[in-house]
Order: structure tokens, then C-alpha cells, then sequence
């Protein structure tokens, strides 16, 4: 009898173990997919801010076009950049574009400087705002997505959690950066009279 019922504890506490063991990868994988559609959520704010300001870009191209129409190099190297960077299908791509593209409108802003009519024009003052408002917007939703894709790559890669994200194979994500080799872009706009 007592046989019996030390295997009988025995399995009792094996069955325990395997629920405590099962709750546990549940709750895990189940954190797991609400941070992952956390960084989906921010990367889709960052997204909508991204389109808001490519849709900015054209009308401001052909607002200084009017005024500064020998800067055709700028210019194209804007409508180049913005292409650039609506096709980017990774985040390190969109990092590098956006570098990219930061930099040329920066330059064009510049050119914008060399030219007092343009600069009074109500319609560039306008988009220059929405494109500054804009910009805010975007930063504000970088940090959000940088902060969402700490919290899953902290997750990810503690243990014993690391063990379930391997087993459900929950892929890494980078963080959204200004790509490296676009240093320029960091750098303030250098206006001269």
C-alpha cells in the first residue's frame, strides 16, 4: 500500500509539474504575440506618419520648382530620396532611406534659404509647418517603436522565456535607426548668405 501511494504522489506531483510547466509556455507564447503586435502597432503609426510626409514631399518639390528652378540636382535628389525610401521592405532599409531622405530635404530647405520670395510664400510656409509637424510626429512614433521592439527583445531573450520564443520561433526585430554611412543626416542644415 505504501508502495501504491508513493507512486501515486509521485505522478501526482509529475502531473503538477507538467501544468505549472504548460501554464507557463502558455502565458509566455501568449506575452510573446502581445509584444510582437505591439511593435506591428508602432511600426504602423511610424508607417502612417511616413506616407503622410511622402504625400508633403511632391507639393513642396513643385513649390520650390516655381522659384528655384536651376536647383534641378536638389530637387531631383529629393524626389530620388522619397522614392527611395517608399520602397524600403525592411526596417534597416526604411533607416537608411529616411537618412537619406532626411538629408536631401535638409539640402532643400538650404536652397530655400537663397531665395527671400520663396521663403514668404504662404504655400511653402505652409507645407514646411506640416512637414515640421510632421516630422515631430514621426520622431514620437520612432521612440514608440524603439521602446515596443526593447520591451520584445528584452522578453525574447531572457530565460527561460528565450527557450519559447525559440520553440515558437518568434523572429527578431531591429530597431529603427537613422542608417549608418548617412552621418550628414544627423548633422544640422549648414545655411550661407
Amino acid at each position: 500500500m505504501a508502495v501504491g501511494m508513493l507512486l501515486l504522489l509521485f505522478l501526482l506531483g509529475v502531473l503538477f509539474l507538467a501544468v505549472v510547466i504548460a501554464f507557463y509556455v502558455i502565458g509566455t507564447y501568449n506575452g510573446f504575440v502581445r509584444l510582437r503586435n505591439a511593435v506591428q502597432n508602432m511600426w504602423s503609426q511610424i508607417d502612417v506618419q511616413l506616407r503622410r510626409r511622402y504625400d508633403l514631399i511632391p507639393n513642396l518639390v513643385e513649390t520650390v520648382k516655381g522659384y528655384a528652378a536651376h536647383e534641378r540636382e536638389t530637387l531631383e535628389n529629393v524626389t530620388a530620396a522619397r522614392t527611395r525610401a517608399m520602397g524600403a521592405k525592411t526596417v534597416k532599409e526604411q533607416g537608411e532611406a529616411e537618412g537619406m531622405l532626411t538629408g536631401a530635404l535638409k539640402t532643400l530647405f538650404a536652397v530655400a534659404e537663397r531665395y527671400p520670395d520663396l521663403k514668404a510664400n504662404e504655400n511653402f510656409l505652409q507645407l514646411q509647418g506640416e512637414l515640421n509637424n510632421t516630422e515631430t510626429q514621426i520622431a514620437s512614433a520612432r521612440q514608440g517603436y524603439n521602446n515596443s521592439v526593447m520591451q520584445y527583445k528584452n522578453a525574447r531573450q531572457q530565460f527561460p522565456a528565450s527557450i519559447v520564443a525559440s520553440l515558437f520561433k518568434f523572429e527578431e526585430r531591429d530597431f529603427f535607426e537613422i542608417g549608418e554611412g548617412e552621418a550628414e543626416a544627423r548633422e544640422p542644415v549648414k545655411v550661407k548668405f
